[in-house]
């Protein structure tokens, strides 16, 4: 999928991080799915790409603090719409010993809840199909809601037509659906507009039931490169009907997985957007969160998220 200085827009929603400290105090920062794959898709790009985030925040403090970090880590900023009287969502994240993690979420009002409803959002839809790479998440799908959906809907089937390529993480969280029903009716629509499926093993048995990868995989026939995430395990692949798996890399203390997954696909994008076979993608993606799941929190300063032979990342 090599493009030349490839134009990427990342969907979705990014919040208020309060990181819960062993010492009980609160360590405030930002995140979201998306979010996190954009920064880190920037940062291994570099200057090969552009990338923007597409998003709805409020006119307060703390989305005007989001706007100036994303400025400086090289993010568009022309499709991020400001609601007047409108607030970001919020989450606390909590961690084990074992740096597995657990959520707690404050978003029922959130600005991004509106972001494909306003009219300030015509412009946006309008110049979303003249991207390269258009990316979401099911998170995205989950916090959109049934309106914004088939506007999303409509963009994906309009990129694709123009020429793009659609990208989607499944992030399934049922707190966001209504029912499970609801979620798996959303996700068959979009799916079906996707190029590439990154997937995390977990979320496609929680939503869908799926057994084991072979249910999977046989899930999505029309999907041309679906990666299947299984944390620890070997990633494995099917890409232009060739099957693969690429081990993970073992890091000897786990701090905090946040991100682990975003960063992965983050790396993998890149590399795949570079000219990098899908092996090679995958491998640079199990480098880059490796190094993510050894600092706390879900956007890692950049030096610890560089790999020392940084051609790996850009094959």
């Amino acid at each position: 999928m090599t493009t030349a200085f490839p134009r990427i827009a990342l969907i979705g929603e990014c919040m208020i991080e309060l990181q819960h400290r062993a010492d009980g105090s609160l360590h405030q920062s930002f995140g979201g799915d998306t979010l996190n794959t954009a920064v880190y898709l920037r940062r291994e790009l570099g200057e090969t790409g552009s990338v923007d985030y597409v998003t709805a925040l409020g006119d307060d403090s703390f989305s005007d603090a989001m706007c100036r970090q994303w400025a400086e880590e090289g993010l568009g900023l022309a499709m991020v719409q400001r609601l007047p009287g409108r607030l970001p969502g919020l989450y606390c994240i909590q961690t084990d010993a074992k740096g597995e993690r657990k959520f707690l979420y404050w978003r029922n009002e959130a600005a991004v809840r509106d972001c494909f409803t306003m009219p300030a959002a015509e412009p946006i839809l309008a110049a979303l199909p003249g991207f390269d790479v258009v990316y979401f998440s099911g998170i995205t799908l989950a916090v959109l809601g049934e309106v914004g959906r088939k506007r999303l809907l409509q963009t994906l089937v309009e990129t694709r037509r123009r020429g793009g390529q659609v990208v989607f993480d499944n992030n399934y969280r049922p707190r966001l659906w209504a029912s499970v029903e609801a979620a798996r009716a959303a996700y068959h629509k979009v799916l079906a507009e996707v190029d590439i499926a990154l997937l995390t093993e977990d979320d496609e048995r929680a939503l869908f039931g799926y057994g084991d990868s072979e249910q999977v995989f046989a899930a999505y026939p029309g999907i041309s490169e679906v990666v299947l995430k299984r944390g620890a395990d070997d990633c494995l692949i099917r890409c232009k009907g060739e099957r693969f798996a690429v081990p993970a890399l073992k890091v000897e203390r786990v701090v905090d997985t946040t991100a682990a997954g975003d960063s992965f696909s983050a790396a993998y994008l890149a590399c795949r957007l570079k000219g990098g076979s899908s092996q090679q993608a995958a491998l640079a993606g199990h480098c880059l969160a490796s190094r993510v799941i050894q600092v706390p929190g879900a956007l890692i300063p950049e030096a610890h998220g560089r790999h020392p032979d940084k051609s790996l990342a850009g094959r």
